[in-house]
């Protein structure tokens, strides 16, 4: 059925988007109240008409280019389509629906042809061209030069520079690959959500505890019918794959996760092919060797080669470790009663808990009680308070998407207003899986104006249920920290342009601030600011902190090895520099399957499983902003732990504490609030005082390696 006949147009007078510079709500955050469906459509392509308008008028300017007429304007265009975007964008990840979703398919080809009418304009590449080659003369401050170097190059990556035939094909795979990924991303959603398995037995449950057993119960509510049902997303894959004593249903479980998207109506393999051969005819077109090459020029990475170079040492300083911590698994749980001859990725979960458990007899159910969703909050923003003096405020008056969501105000140590956050927590069938955070509007500068920006982190975590709080896991608080992270180098963002604001820095460094405020869990002062039981307000016993604290290494480098074969497989597709050949007497399925089983190989510490295959749901580089850039996760992670061992250092002198406020505020100054100012690099020598290595990570991770120098 076509969009017009579902979705009926609204008017300029009744559109909330057509008067978004008037909106009386708290600091010009949106009426979501007043937002409807059929709202967006027509304020896109208005947006889309006034951002065209825009651009003419910077082309069609007599005087000659300057900086200001040209790349400052073509910067501050289209500000109506970063407000409706920015809602709509976010809402089709967080709180979607099947109207939603076809404006998106609908809205998807309209979006490419207007970012590829605009970088396919010769009269404004022309004049961006003529600023660039005088750039050396201008006076420019730092922020300014690489704005204007920033600028042409996306241009000239984005076929600028080719000849008119070839803008042609440019523009022709953009509007493909547009259309591939978003239907790769929706075919994944709606897999999760069309699978469940009705549990109507309680003693097949056997194993879950009564947290678990509520979630699922819970589940079986929101769909009208009696027992326990299991769905696929991580409140239940988790502790139903760690707790659940029943193998088959723990298989059978695995199986429908791990071949989401594999054929049926969902499937995705086809997809694969025509994507990764999309963006290499894309990188072809440049020139480029393969995607990676195309893909990595603006990274810390800079060059496959580098990428590869990382994967390779941390392959080669845990893949021993790894391999023994497998084999000391397999040998506890064939102890135990374990009759096959190998583990399988359904027995993982379950036996690595209970070895766990045995080895330093600790778990997610003894630190839950200590981590209820309010102490949580209390914790994660008070790290924030003592860092940087920030202070979250609730205000009830700022319209929320969802009856769940909180929204806060932000101010920072002096009481000055800084940021909207907005806090969204628990799983709901319109949002999709994981854990992020985004912007609902960009910090900049307009005038002498700062227009400070409005950050939302959207997660997945465990529910309240009818008799208890929302109690998290251990790593659902290091989940929240993260994103929060993420949140902190938007909120603090101090920067000209919101081109180069908050988290607009190379994917390979924007996981530093998140990963960084990670290791603060690991930290007693600060689990002694929020970690009390629910019931009787009594802190984390130092006991249960040693034993947290001598478990932290378990399992590290199964996990980092899980990570490298997935910075692997990504490279692998990305590296090709041919297209993907389907073999006809294979098929498709298998072709994809074979290829993706050789890249990970080396890697490999678990048996393949027939009839499973990871590329099918991998999202992050099929569908996400992580083509060619999952290894950003390890590069990142060595630089996380390379940052906080300044602040180890600090806290290890005499009077010393772990939010040193003079290596806050270096970090503060260089990292969170440059945004993507300067060269990655260069902001992170300038707060750390060299280069980054692996052997803070090593020593973290309790790996005996060689160390690098």
């Amino acid at each position: 059925m076509a969009l017009a006949t579902t979705v009926l147009a609204a008017t300029a007078a009744t559109n909330p988007f057509f008067d978004y510079k008037n909106w009386k709500t708290p600091h010009g955050t949106y009426p979501f109240n007043e937002i409807h469906a059929e709202h967006y459509m027509p304020a896109f392509e208005e947006a889309m008409k006034q951002g065209l308008k825009e651009i003419d008028d910077i082309v069609n300017n007599p005087a000659a280019p300057t900086f200001a007429n040209t790349i400052e304007a073509y910067e501050q265009s289209g500000e109506m389509l970063t407000i409706v975007a920015g809602c709509f964008y976010n809402l089709t990840s967080a709180e979607t629906n099947d109207t939603l979703q076809q404006i998106e398919m609908e809205l998807s080809p309209k979006m490419s042809e207007y970012s590829s009418t605009i970088r396919l304009n010769e009269g404004l590449f022309k004049r961006i061209k003529a600023v660039y080659e005088q750039r050396d003369k201008l006076k420019l401050n730092k922020a300014q030069y690489k704005l204007l170097e920033d600028i042409y190059e996306s241009f000239a990556n984005n076929g600028a520079n080719l000849s008119p035939e070839d803008k042609e094909v440019y523009r022709t795979l953009s509007a493909q690959l547009s259309q591939l990924t978003l239907q790769y991303g929706q075919n994944v959603l709606k897999a999760t959500n069309a699978w469940s398995m009705l549990i109507t037995d309680e003693a097949l449950l056997a194993g879950l505890n009564d947290d678990t057993k509520s979630v699922l119960r819970t589940n079986a509510e929101k769909k009208g019918v009696e027992g326990w049902l299991l769905n696929l997303k991580p409140t239940t894959t988790i502790p139903v794959m760690q707790d659940l004593d029943n193998r088959d249903i723990r298989r059978e479980l695995y199986m429908a996760n791990a071949s989401k998207c594999v054929g049926g109506e969902f499937d995705n393999t086809g997809l694969i092919v025509e994507i990764v051969n999309t963006r290499l005819a894309l990188a072809k077109l440049f020139g480029k060797k393969t995607y990676a090459d195309k893909s990595l020029y603006k990274t810390m990475a800079e060059t496959p080669e580098n990428v590869y170079k990382l994967l390779d040492q941390l392959r080669d300083a845990y893949m021993p470790t790894a391999l023994e911590e497998v084999k000391e698994l397999e040998e506890y749980a064939k102890a135990h009663g374990f009759y096959a001859a190998h583990l399988q990725p359904w027995d993982f979960g379950y036996y690595s808990k209970k070895l766990k458990k045995e080895k330093f007899d600790i778990s997610d159910d003894d630190l839950r009680p200590y981590f209820e969703l309010e102490s949580v909050k209390k914790g994660v923003f008070g790290l924030a308070e003592k860092l940087y003096g920030l202070k979250f405020k609730e205000n009830k008056k700022i319209q929320v998407y969802n009856p769940e969501v909180t929204a806060y105000e932000v101010f920072d140590e002096k009481g000055k207003f800084l940021a909207v956050y907005y806090a969204d927590f628990h799983p709901r069938d319109g949002k999709r899986g994981g854990a992020w955070m985004n912007d609902f509007q960009p910090q900049y500068m307009k005038g002498k104006k700062d227009h400070r920006p409005h950050i939302v982190n959207v997660m997945n975590f465990t529910r309240p249920t009818a008799d208890k709080p929302a109690l998290f896991t251990y790593d659902e608080v290091r989940t929240f920290l993260h994103e929060f992270g993420h949140g902190l180098h938007g909120m603090l963002t101090k920067c000209q342009y919101a081109a180069q604001s908050g988290t607009n820095v190379p994917r390979d460094f924007v996981e530093l601030p998140s990963q960084f405020n990670e290791n603060f869990i690991d930290e007693k002062e600060f689990l002694d600011t929020f970690a009390k039981h629910y019931k009787t307000g009594e802190a984390l016993p130092q006991a249960l902190l040693d034993k947290m604290h001598a478990s932290q290494t378990y399992m590290a480098a199964y996990s980092c090895v899980r990570q490298l074969s997935f910075g692997y497989l990504d490279m692998a597709w990305h590296s090709l520099e041919q297209p993907f050949e389907v073999n006809p007497t294979i098929g498709t399925l298998e072709s994809v399957t074979r290829f993706s089983d050789k890249a990970m190989e080396q890697v490999k510490v678990l048996p393949t499983v027939p009839g499973t295959q990871m590329c099918c749901a991998f999202t992050h580089i099929f569908s996400g902003g992580y083509a060619a850039g999952y290894y950003s996760y390890k590069w990142s992670e060595l630089l996380d732990a390379d940052a906080f061992s300044v602040f180890k250092a600090a806290q290890q002198k005499k009077n010393g504490t772990i939010f040193d406020k003079k290596v806050a505020k270096r970090f503060r100054e260089n990292i969170l609030e440059k945004g993507g100012t300067e060269k990655a690099m260069d902001l992170y020598k300038r707060f750390r005082g060299g280069e980054p290595t692996i052997n803070a990570l090593l020593e973290r991770d309790g790996i005996k390696a060689k160390k690098i120098n």
